[in-house]
């Protein structure tokens, strides 16, 4: 194994993977952190702009996040003024999760910094390259059957 001293020997994918899935995510953190968001409520943000209207469960669900966790985030999100819960109208113990405009507004500036996040990260590849690079990482995760479009972090308690 290598410690980066440049003695010629090379790292392990997994370990690279690791190692660059580590430091992105921190960078990444420190970027929403600016926006005052934890990458946790940009994940529910994100996932809410692909689905608008989702129930709490089927947020949860489709997550993989435990439901009373997504209520303690639905409700800071709220406050905030991101995202709008109403009762379902089949039923009424359920309620649907829409962004509101600020949030809208609020994602597209997240939007801003992950393009500006994954320039900085990637700098080091072609356009052809970056390409190539999330081809083959797409189908790594889904061949671990990870969820697409949903961090793994999310639905951790």
């Amino acid at each position: 194994m290598s410690d980066g001293a440049g003695d010629g020997a090379r790292d392990g994918a997994a370990f690279l993977l690791a190692q660059l899935g580590a430091h992105a995510a921190a960078k990444f953190a420190a970027r929403t952190q600016a926006l005052g968001l934890t990458p946790p409520l940009v994940g529910v943000l994100r996932f809410l702009v692909r689905n608008p209207g989702s129930t709490q469960r089927e947020l949860a669900e489709a997550i993989g996040m435990p439901p009373s966790r997504l209520v303690a985030m639905a409700d800071e999100l709220e406050g905030r003024g991101l995202v709008h819960r109403v009762r379902d109208e089949q039923d009424r113990r359920s309620h649907r999760i829409t962004l509101t405009p600020a949030g809208e507004a609020e994602l597209k500036a997240i939007g801003e910094q992950a393009r500006a996040h994954e320039q900085e990260l990637l700098a080091a590849l072609s356009a052809e390259e970056r390409g190539q690079l999330i081809d083959l990482l797409q189908r790594v995760a889904g061949q671990q059957g990870l969820r697409r479009g949903v961090h793994p972090g999310l639905s951790r308690p």
